[in-house]
Parts: structure tokens; C-alpha cells; sequence
């Protein structure tokens, strides 16, 4: 990297909104064109999941962007080396890539960084008109604003935090609360989504839960946050093959492991605070804590799931509970056993976006059912509908 070259160069910031704006006109025209006639709460429903779905990719790219070491791919912010893509910065990138190979910067790993950021502010651009349509719309629709405007406001901290990870090279706990913050903002387009779905005419309203049940969906979802955030800190630390064995770590029920250094959170990547190495057995103490945690998590998701099964209204929810279930501890363990292929680490990061936003919508489209009405909330299965959670 050039010396001379500033950490954020603000130059591009014009050129790379508009650029964000194009790729969001094909998401936009397609939801015009399909619901035109269509009355506003389905509309910003419609485009609510859209902006959802590439929120969702983002959080994957940006998984894949972390796990090729593409995050310095260009070492400044918004552009690269000052220009909208790698392109207008070859000769910059040749130059690093000339002096090391392998390095932080190349080509491929510019365009991978270059890629999610456009994508980054495609998704911003998607949600500044989410929050416009809804400011528009909301003496017609019965939805708070508040949901758009919390939604607007994040991503712009998402944001400063995407800058933050390329300008504080990689720092730890940086990177763990960009992961957090994808999550959040896939959070908050799910609860826009459900509040929609609700508004429309004809809706029967929430699914009434009882209240034991819903103070369980409750802490699952809390449980699941805190593995995310386990989860996060073991990729951004690169701890997952500290324990290359399972159900074992290192042929040890319990290794050994520094939990002090290993959770100390604001340090440099692969240092301790002291500005030396990390030592092994604190990635090993990171490794098997969120392995450990694992564990509770999985039982929980799955009784979870087993329960949710018999009431109305909520049988695909826990059929896909269940299923991510499955699919997290498959990828897991393939991680582990297998080296930390690419592939299967890309969909681990995958399952646990997919669990917040089936926890989330569950936690938003259903209510605690009143005392009098719990034994039937939970028994409704016998009545074989199939209402879908929205």
C-alpha cells in the first residue's frame, strides 16, 4: 500500500451513491411493475422482502469477503485507491501485489471488497426508500414509522463500521460488531415485514402463543444472539481450527485454554494487549466456548421447534427451526472436520442469518395469548389449519 495513500478518501462517495442507486433501480422497477395496483401495505411489504433478501446476500458476501481475506482487497474507503473499482486503481494494485504476492491486495481479492461494497450501497439506497414510501404513506397505513426510520439510521452506522473494519485493519471487535450489525439490520427489515403483512386487509392478526411458549421464543432468540456473537468472534479471530477434532479439542474434553486473553476484547488481530502473539490456547478458549455453547443452543432450537409444531399458524416456522437446526451443526462440524472449507463456512454464517430472521418474524407475528385462551393456543394443531406465520 502506498504510504502516502489516505485511510478514507471521500472523493468517490458521489460516484459511489449513484453507482448504488442504478443497481437498486432493477429491485425497485421490479416491485413497481408487479404491484403497481397493489394497495401501499403489500407494496412496502414486497419491498421490504426484496431489500430482506439482498440484505441477506450481503451478510453472506460479506462472509465470503471475510473468509478469502479480501477485507484490505482495497486498503481505503469507499473506493479503491481512490477510484470507483479496481480498474481505475491498476496500477496501485499491481504495485502491491507486485510487492507481495500473497498480500492483503490483489485483484481478485480488490474486486471481491469492491463487489460487497456496491452491493452495501445498493441495500442503503433500497432502505432510504423504504423509509421515504413509508414517511409518505403513514397516515394511510396502521404501521409505526419508527421501524424505517430505526432501519435507516442503522445502516448508516453499519456503515461507519464497514469503514472502521478497512481503516483499523481487521480490528476484532470491529469486524464482530460489522457481523452483529448485518444481522441486526436482517432483523429489522423482518420485523417491517411482518408489521406489513398484519396491515393488510383481511389479516387475522398475530398468532396467540402461551405465555410459557413465548418467554421460550424469547430466549431462544436471545441465546441465539449470544452465539452469533461467539461465532463472530471465533472467524474474526480465526480460531476455528483450534480444535481440529470433535466431540473432542485436541483430544481433550477440555483443553487447555486461556479464557482472559482469548476474550479480551479490544486488542489488535493476533495480539494480546500487550502487542504480542496470541497465545494458542486463548483461540482454543474462543474455539470451545462458542463449540460449548453450541450445544445448548441446538437442544433449545430443536425443542423449541418440537413444540411450535402443534400450534396453528406456526408449522412451517418450526419446521424450518428444525431444519436450521440441522443445518448449523452439519455445517459446524464440517467446518471443524474438514479443514474450515470455504463452502461450508460460507453456510454457517448462512444458517445463523437464517434463524433471525425465522426467530425474529416469529417473535413479531405472534402475541401472548390471554390466560383463558392458552389452553387452546396450545392444542390448535387438532384443528388442521394452516395458517402461515407472515
Amino acid at each position: 500500500m502506498d504510504a502516502a495513500q489516505p485511510l478514507y478518501n471521500l472523493a468517490p462517495v458521489a460516484r459511489m451513491m449513484l453507482l448504488g442507486v442504478v443497481i437498486a433501480l432493477g429491485p425497485l422497477a421490479w416491485v413497481w411493475l408487479r404491484n403497481r395496483h397493489a394497495p401501499p401495505a403489500h407494496r412496502l411489504r414486497v419491498l421490504t422482502l426484496v431489500t430482506l433478501f439482498l440484505t441477506f446476500d450481503l451478510v453472506l458476501f460479506g462472509a465470503f469477503t471475510r473468509l478469502t481475506d479480501s477485507g484490505l482487497g482495497c486498503p481505503d474507503w469507499p473506493g479503491c485507491y481512490g477510484s470507483l473499482s479496481p480498474v481505475g486503481a491498476h496500477a496501485s494494485i499491481s504495485a502491491a501485489q507486485e510487492a507481495m504476492p500473497t498480500g492483503p491486495v490483489t485483484f481478485s481479492k480488490a474486486w471481491i471488497e469492491m463487489i460487497h461494497r456496491y452491493l452495501a450501497t445498493a441495500v442503503g439506497v433500497l432502505i432510504l426508500v423504504l423509509a421515504m414510501v413509508s414517511w409518505v404513506e403513514r397516515r394511510r397505513l396502521a404501521v409505526s414509522f419508527v421501524w424505517p426510520l430505526v432501519t435507516l439510521l442503522w445502516v448508516c452506522l453499519q456503515g461507519a463500521f464497514g469503514a472502521l473494519t478497512v481503516t483499523m485493519k481487521l480490528f476484532p471487535a470491529v469486524v464482530t460488531l460489522h457481523l452483529l450489525g448485518g444481522m441486526v439490520l436482517l432483523a429489522l427489515l423482518r420485523a417491517q415485514s411482518v408489521g406489513y403483512a398484519l396491515a393488510e386487509p383481511g389479516h387475522r392478526g398475530p398468532v396467540a402463543l402461551p405465555g410459557r411458549l413465548r418467554l421460550a421464543l424469547v430466549l431462544m432468540t436471545a441465546l441465539l444472539w449470544l452465539q452469533i456473537a461467539l461465532g463472530g468472534w471465533v472467524s474474526t479471530n480465526y480460531a476455528v481450527l483450534a480444535c481440529g477434532d470433535f466431540p473432542t479439542c485436541q483430544g481433550s474434553w477440555w483443553p487447555t485454554m486461556d479464557f482472559r486473553q482469548g476474550f479480551t476484547l479490544w486488542r489488535e488481530l493476533g495480539q494480546n494487549r500487550a502487542g504480542e502473539s496470541i497465545a494458542f490456547p486463548a483461540l482454543t478458549a474462543i474455539h470451545y466456548t462458542h463449540r460449548l455453547v453450541a450445544y445448548a443452543v441446538l437442544a433449545a432450537l430443536t425443542w423449541l421447534g418440537w413444540r411450535l409444531r402443534r400450534v396453528d399458524g406456526l408449522q412451517s416456522t418450526a419446521r424450518a427451526l428444525l431444519l436450521l437446526a440441522a443445518w448449523q451443526f452439519a455445517s459446524g462440524l464440517t467446518n471443524v472436520v474438514l479443514d474450515w472449507p470455504l463452502l461450508a463456512a460460507v453456510a454457517h454464517t448462512g444458517g445463523a442469518a437464517a434463524m433471525v430472521v425465522v426467530l425474529t418474524g416469529a417473535l413479531t407475528g405472534t402475541r401472548r395469548a390471554p390466560e383463558a385462551d392458552a389452553p387452546r393456543a396450545a392444542s390448535s394443531s387438532s384443528l388442521h389449519l394452516s395458517r402461515p406465520t407472515p
